[in-house]
C-alpha cells in the first residue's frame, strides 16, 4: 500500500540518484573539455567563478527573490489565521519560524526560500489566502515548510552552481576554439586526424552540455515538488487538503503579475502559463511536474 513515507523516501532517493548523475556529467564534461585544449586552468578558473557567484546568490538568495517578487512581511496582528497555521506547523516538526511575506497578487501561489531553517522565508500571495480553505491553506504552508525541511534551497543552489559552470566551461571552450584553432596541433598523419576529431566532438558536446544540465537541473527541481508534496502530507496527516488547494491552483486562468521567470521554479505552481513552443515540449521543459500526477500521487497515500 503507497504511504505518504513510501513517496518522501522514493523521491528522495530519486533526487540524490540524479544529483550524483549530474556531479559525473560535469566532471566528464570538463575532463574532455581540458583533455582536447592540453590546458586545464581553464577548468579552474571556470570552478572558481562558478562558485564564486552561485555562493553570493545562496547566501543573498531569501533578500534577492522577496525584492524580486514585491512581498511585504505580514506577522501575527495583520494576519492571524496564516500566523497560527504556520506557527503549528513548525512546533510539530521542530522547524523555527520562518519570516512570513504576502505578496499582492491575485493568483493563487506560494513560495519558501532562505539559505536554511533558521534563515526561511514563507511568502504567499493575497489570492492564496482568498481562495482556499483553513485545510487547503495548511497544505500549501506544510508543502512549503518541507522545502525548508528538505534543504531545497541548497539543493537546487547546488544544481544552479553545476549548470553555471557547465555554460561557462562551454562558452570558453568555443571562444578558445575561436580564436586560439584549439589548442594542443599535431601535424603527425593519424594524430592530427584524431585531434582534428576530438576537436569536432569537443565543439558538439560545448553546444549540447548546457542543454543538457539545463534538463537535468529541471527533473532535480521537479522531483523536489514531489518531494515536497509527500513531506507537507506526512506533516498535516491529511493529503486531501493539498490535493484540493493544487486543483484550485492550477484551475486559475490568469497568470501572476508579480512573477519573473528568474524565481518560477521556487512557486508550488508554475506562475506562468505555457504557451505555443513551450506548451508542446512536454515535461521535459517543465520546472514543475505535471499538477494532475501530483494530485494523483496525494490522493493515492494511505491515510
Amino acid at each position: 500500500m503507497a504511504t505518504a513515507y513510501n513517496y518522501e523516501s522514493l523521491n528522495m532517493r530519486k533526487t540524490w540518484l540524479i544529483m550524483s548523475l549530474f556531479f559525473v556529467f560535469v566532471i566528464l564534461v570538463g575532463w574532455v573539455f581540458a583533455q582536447i585544449l592540453g590546458n586545464p586552468s581553464i577548468l579552474y578558473i571556470a570552478v572558481v567563478f562558478a562558485l564564486a557567484m552561485n555562493i553570493f546568490s545562496y547566501w543573498n538568495s531569501d533578500k534577492i527573490v522577496i525584492k524580486m517578487s514585491g512581498a511585504k512581511q505580514v506577522d501575527a496582528k495583520t494576519h492571524r489565521e496564516l500566523y497560527n497555521l504556520v506557527e503549528n506547523l513548525t512546533i510539530a516538526t521542530g522547524l523555527p519560524m520562518p519570516k512570513l511575506y504576502v505578496i499582492n497578487d491575485p493568483a493563487p501561489n506560494a513560495f519558501a526560500t532562505g539559505r536554511d531553517p533558521e534563515h526561511a522565508a514563507v511568502a504567499v500571495t493575497s489570492g492564496l489566502l482568498e481562495r482556499l480553505e483553513k485545510s487547503e491553506l495548511e497544505g500549501v504552508l506544510a508543502h512549503e515548510l518541507s522545502h525548508v525541511k528538505n534543504r531545497d534551497i541548497l539543493v537546487s543552489t547546488i544544481s544552479v552552481v553545476l549548470v553555471g559552470f557547465i555554460a561557462i566551461l562551454s562558452d570558453m571552450f568555443l571562444r578558445y576554439t575561436f580564436w586560439f584553432g584549439g589548442g594542443r596541433r599535431n601535424n603527425n598523419g593519424g594524430d592530427g586526424k584524431l585531434q582534428l576529431i576530438l576537436l569536432v566532438a569537443g565543439i558538439v558536446m560545448a553546444i549540447l552540455a548546457p542543454i543538457a544540465a539545463s534538463l537535468i537541473h529541471l527533473a532535480i527541481s521537479r522531483k523536489r515538488e514531489f518531494l515536497a508534496d509527500a513531506s507537507g502530507a506526512l506533516m498535516t496527516r491529511y493529503p486531501d487538503g493539498l490535493a484540493s488547494a493544487l486543483k484550485k491552483i492550477s484551475s486559475y486562468p490568469g497568470e501572476m503579475k508579480k512573477a519573473s521567470h528568474a524565481t518560477a521554479h521556487m512557486y508550488i505552481s508554475n506562475p506562468f502559463r505555457e504557451k505555443g513552443f513551450k506548451a508542446k515540449l512536454g515535461k521535459l521543459f517543465m520546472t514543475h511536474p505535471p499538477m494532475e500526477e501530483r494530485i494523483k500521487a496525494l490522493q493515492d497515500m494511505d491515510r
